[in-house]
């Protein structure tokens, strides 16, 4: 095999890595987006006592001051 074979054949190898990376990266960051606009909403339409209770029972678990 001749230089240039080589050098393409890896450079295709690397190009292909990279691009199987960042479809995985843009997929986990899509799913975080959505993820947190699903908390957004179910916490912005909830009553004001339900999620004032989650938070504060929240606060306890991870034994923050919140009194």
């Amino acid at each position: 095999m001749a230089p240039e074979e080589i050098m393409s054949i890896q450079i295709s190898s690397n190009t292909q890595t990279t691009s199987k990376t960042s479809i995985s990266t843009l997929g986990q960051n899509i799913a975080a987006m959505i993820f947190g606009l699903i908390v957004l909403f179910a916490v912005g339409f909830a009553p004001m006592d339900v999620a004032h209770n989650a938070a504060h029972d929240t606060r306890h678990v991870h034994a923050f001051p919140c009194h």
